[in-house]
């Protein structure tokens, strides 16, 4: 049987969109538990940002992060409510979307609430240059401490085989990728 995949060697920072959190009128719990799981699965955890849902300075941070982490987990702004504006604000900075994960993560929502299926998170590579560097892969997760655990829980697996592919290994082969496993570029 082989090992679980691994975010060794992978850096990584969490960002909480949140007005609430970031006024301090409310705890985040979202993105320290994004952080746990990260650090648990072998990550360098560089940072945790808490922004408040304001497009320009998520966009901003987003930029930032993407210069210094390899992987960058969202919680929160995903929803369909007027301030909610993390998906746009990951749209302007992604390069190329990688709609598959978004898709897992509203499917593991609805397997816990309905209400997973108005989540509006997007999945995308911020910076790089194409065929040179692959840049920064974005998640963004839902608000909801449970909700964001079990979105990252549910696309973790695949995140060591998409970081190597962005850093340019694309070799399917090794400890990462399950015997058997067909992959698909």
């Amino acid at each position: 049987m082989q090992p679980p995949p691994t975010l060794a060697g992978r850096t990584a920072i969490v960002i909480t969109v949140s007005d609430r959190c970031s006024a301090g009128t409310q705890v985040d719990l979202s993105g320290p538990a994004l952080a746990h799981l990260v650090t648990e699965a072998g990550a360098q955890l560089l940072d945790t940002i808490i922004v408040p849902d304001d497009p320009d300075l998520l966009i901003s941070a987003l930029h930032a992060a993407a210069t210094r982490a390899a992987l960058i987990l969202t919680t929160g702004g995903t929803g369909l409510a007027p301030r909610d504006i993390t998906p746009e604000a990951t749209l302007s900075v992604c390069d190329r979307l990688v709609p598959g994960l978004a898709e897992l993560i509203r499917q593991e929502g609805t397997r816990r609430t309905p209400y997973a299926a108005l989540g509006r998170g997007v999945c995308g590579v911020a910076g790089g240059i194409p065929g040179v560097t692959g840049g920064a892969l974005i998640l963004n997760l839902p608000g909801n401490p449970r909700g964001a655990e079990s979105s990252l829980r549910a696309v973790l697996p695949l995140l060591p085989h998409a970081l190597d592919l962005l850093a340019g290994n694309t070799e399917h082969s090794g400890p990462d990728i399950p015997q058997g496993t067909e992959t698909i570029e």
